[in-house]
């Protein structure tokens, strides 16, 4: 996988994300709506361990479902984007909200990388 093509993957998940945030969950502060980020670092830092190890190949192969076709490579990306929104959301902006409100927010992130990798690259 190219870098474009990661980079411009990432950048649509941020933007899932971002819209996710905003009228789903309805987030206004400014902190957790740039927690957005984190769906933008995480799924490029996952495909660039998979490029940097020669594992893209070993990771990429998708479910025979033409639904939802998903692979381990996708799955790994919305694996990293979860532990990296709710981290962000831990210590910083939300480190006073409860848990479940974290894991929600995160877990939004995280579905915006994990559908975006699965359909769009």
């Amino acid at each position: 996988m190219s870098l474009q093509a990661m980079f411009v993957g990432a950048l649509l998940s941020a933007l899932v994300a971002l819209f996710l945030l905003l009228l789903v969950r309805r987030e206004r502060r400014v902190g957790v709506v740039a927690m957005g980020a984190a769906a933008l670092m995480m799924p490029m830092a996952w495909n660039s361990i998979l490029n940097w190890t020669g594992a893209i190949g070993l990771f990429s192969h998708d479910l025979p479902f033409p639904p939802f076709p998903i692979s381990w490579q996708d799955t790994g990306t919305g694996v990293f984007t979860l532990a990296g929104a709710a981290l962000a959301l831990m210590v910083g902006p939300c480190r006073g909200d409860a848990g479940r409100r974290i894991a929600a927010t995160a877990a939004l992130a995280a579905l915006a990388a994990l559908v975006v990798d699965v359909y769009l690259y």
